[in-house]
């Protein structure tokens, strides 16, 4: 019974794969490894058989699409299970970070015969509990609430004890309730982010940087665990973060973004900081394009890390970077939901899924 899923998730990754190649024309193997959540190895096996199917073509680093190719005879797939419902979906943002969860759960949901009802709030929003009423109240059939809520708005413990108290299940999404009332219990799913900030860290001490600092989105929930994920890997490395760039950025509307990233830079250079971890691509972007104004080499003077790997391998130089598991967190949130509905004793479960590091052009040793 095992090799049932490893050949429909080999034949997942042939899918996204051939599409891939119809869109783009040429692959890369980092990026595709990033993309799909596997390893570089797992990618190169995959193009390898595309290959020897005639499908595609090697080149240096991936794999070109071979021109009016057939694809071989396939066995016809399981026919699909009809939609027998729908599954609710609550983001803070349409427009960055959560169309990949999205698009996650929407895949997840199909291949269970549920539906995804996308609904959005906003960072500012106070209350989200209208949001959420209207997606019980579509006419879906709603069978499972997944919800990114506001976790500092004055109605947040309000938003949060009603959802507990629904008569479905209901998974949060980048979000935890500690800190919550005793009576609040819900399943998560969440990246750890601590991790991410360690693996740039070790990438980084292991070229050989002893000053590395931090430049974060003060807006984001994830800046706390960013911040002691840095600390903790400097302390384990024995080094410190004294004298060091350590500061937070605001909102990217804001009329002093422009004025932050400059300082950002300057107080690098001033405290002979010669490695930043900076949150998030945009922030990192204006860190580098600051960097080049100011003849400061990138990464020779100053190596530079993102986190979150939206865009940051369009960038040039190619940005190394944090890749969260963005697609990883809505499947796994689906399937929190599926195990509830299947098993409504079962015990709480929240879901931890560890990001990883892509190494590009913005990072070496210090000069």
């Amino acid at each position: 019974m095992s090799n049932g899923p490893t050949r429909h998730l080999a034949a997942g990754r042939r899918a996204q794969l051939l599409d891939a190649l119809r869109q783009q024309g040429t692959v890369r193997v980092s990026d595709l490894a990033a993309e799909l959540g596997v390893t570089p190895v797992t990618v190169r096996r995959d193009l390898g058989q595309l290959v020897d199917e005639g499908l595609a073509e090697r080149v240096h680093g991936g794999a070109t699409a071979v021109r009016d190719a057939t694809p071989a005879p396939r066995p016809d797939p399981p026919a699909a299970v009809p939609p027998t419902g729908a599954l609710g979906l609550l983001v803070p943002s349409l427009d960055y970070y959560w169309p990949s969860v999205a698009r996650g759960a929407e895949q997840r949901a199909g291949e269970n015969g549920l539906r995804l009802r996308l609904r959005g709030s906003s960072y500012e929003t106070e209350d989200e509990r209208p949001q959420l009423e209207r997606l019980l109240t579509s006419g879906d059939g709603v069978q499972g609430i997944l919800a990114a809520p506001s976790l500092d708005s004055p109605h947040a413990q309000d938003v949060l004890r009603w959802l507990s108290e629904l008569d479905l299940p209901v998974v949060l999404l980048e979000r935890t309730v500690a800190g919550a009332p005793q009576d609040v219990a819900m399943e998560s799913v969440v990246t750890d982010h601590r991790v991410g900030a360690e693996l740039a860290v070790q990438h980084l001490v292991g070229l050989g940087h002893r000053r590395i600092g931090v430049a974060l989105s003060s807006h984001s929930p994830h800046a706390a665990d960013l911040r002691q994920g840095w600390a903790a890997a400097l302390a384990r490395c024995g080094l410190g973060t004294r004298d060091v760039v350590d500061l937070d950025l605001p909102d990217r509307r804001a009329p002093d973004w422009q004025d932050r990233i400059e300082h950002v830079v300057e107080a690098a250079l001033s405290s002979g900081t010669t490695a930043l971890l900076v949150h998030s691509d945009p922030e990192a972007m204006g860190v580098v394009q600051h960097c080049e104004e100011r003849g400061v080499r990138v990464p020779d003077a100053l190596s530079v890390v993102s986190y979150d790997d939206e865009v940051a391998g369009l960038f040039s130089p190619a940005l190394t970077s944090v890749h969260p598991p963005r697609t990883w967190v809505g499947r796994a949130a689906v399937d929190l939901v599926l195990a509830r509905r299947a098993d409504p004793g079962r015990p709480l479960h929240r879901v931890v899924i560890s990001p990883h590091l892509i190494v590009r052009d913005s990072t070496a040793p210090p000069a």
